[in-house]
């Protein structure tokens, strides 16, 4: 029946074969033998939330409440569509990626698909914290347990009982702390500086990282029983050099996202603006490209942002370094790619109606599509919501 949530029961949950589960519209699973309390919860929420009619990456930009899940790379949909089948379990997970390729995004992506959702999601960065403050941050105290303890106070993994903790830069964590840590992970208990007691908290545990963790367990920055209890679950982002073709499609979506905040709806990239945003290596990945599109809806006064009032370092003509052949591929291939983008979209994934528009036999267009590997039906569905 249509709106009528389906989980499944097993004995072992293969991740290759959950994922084709939830994509043929499975809404969780569950592992025998149950944990205590577990399936009342996981139902509850089930019956609250689930959504057969939505694809998990729709389902998980709904829940987000944003779109900042942007691109279509078979890079970057690799590792997102992992997302709905991580997000039903409490394995460990290790997040790694360059600086500004939305390690956090992701994490909270993690957190609002589980059935954790209503609970606490707690961010942390480990490189902000002290050295010596690092169990006080984690574990909280009680008070007096040192000079200037005038009172108990909560740590962090207390506040996120029953959600989620987040704890980005894991490999600057006070070795300290890092013990601790690991002994939380493996009994879910701990204790707060200056106390006799034991504590326990449910928490769900995700790391992330922008560093080398192999080389920080070498030299022994992060100690490696740690390294293997938090690597469960590895989802690597890629940075944006590695997928060049949703550079584009991220760009519209922010400069649609800043232009609408500065009443500029009509705001727009000429075609060399584009292929020069795609061209940059953007070390600073998706955080740079958000921030140098907001400084260009600021500062541009005209209706259309070109490549000669593009404020970018370093930008290299079309042609530079490369053959008169490639960089004319490139070109088309790129306004192949944004020229289907926009016709699919206007005709809400009618290739028909495309075809005979572009003036274009249906069979050749498709097999342009296929080439580009341009899913038709986010069209359909988008336009379903809407």
């Amino acid at each position: 029946m249509p709106g009528v949530p389906v989980a499944v029961v097993t004995e072992a949950a293969e991740p290759g074969e959950m994922l084709e589960l939830f994509e043929a519209g499975m809404n969780d699973f569950f592992t025998l033998p149950f944990k205590p309390g577990e399936v009342f919860s996981r139902v509850s929420w089930l019956l609250q939330h689930a959504r057969r009619n939505a694809s998990p990456t729709d389902l998980l930009k709904e829940k987000l409440g944003l779109r900042q899940l942007v691109g279509e790379s078979s890079a970057f949909q690799k590792e997102v569509k992992k997302i709905p089948l991580i997000a039903n379990c409490d394995a460990g997970v290790l997040i790694t990626g360059e600086t500004g390729t939305g390690k956090e995004l992701c994490a909270r992506a993690i957190h609002y698909l589980s059935p954790r959702a209503a609970r606490p999601f707690v961010p942390v960065n480990c490189g902000a914290i002290a050295l010596e403050l690092a169990e006080n941050e984690l574990f909280g105290h009680e008070r007096g347990a040192f000079t200037g303890a005038f009172a108990s106070q909560a740590g962090l993994i207390q506040m996120a009982d029953t959600g989620t903790l987040f704890l980005d830069e894991i490999d600057c964590l006070a070795p300290s702390a890092q013990v601790k840590l690991l002994r939380f992970l493996q009994e879910k208990e701990y204790r707060p500086l200056g106390s006799a007691k034991v504590c326990k908290a449910d928490v769900r545990v995700i790391a992330a990282t922008n560093a080398d963790l192999k080389e920080a367990v070498k030299s022994g920055k992060l100690r490696q029983d740690l390294f293997y209890r938090l690597n469960i679950i590895p989802l690597r982002l890629p940075p944006l050099r590695e997928r060049r073709e949703d550079i584009a499609r991220l760009a519209q979506h922010f400069l649609s996202k800043h232009a609408a905040k500065s009443n500029r709806p009509g705001l727009r990239f000429s075609p060399d603006a584009l292929l020069a945003l795609a061209r940059h290596d953007w070390p600073g990945n998706v955080r740079e490209l958000e921030n140098v599109v907001e400084r260009e809806v600021a500062l541009n006064r005209g209706e259309v942002i070109t490549l000669l009032n593009l404020d970018l370092p370093s930008v290299e003509s079309p042609v530079a370094h490369t053959t008169f052949q490639a960089a004319k591929a490139q070109i088309i291939s790129q306004f192949e790619r944004n020229y289907l983008d926009e016709l699919l979209r206007a005709y809400q994934g009618n290739v028909t109606k495309a075809a005979q528009v572009a003036h274009k036999n249906r069979r050749a267009l498709s097999q342009l599509i296929r080439k580009h590997g341009i899913n038709v039906k986010r069209f359909r569905l988008s336009a379903s919501s809407e």
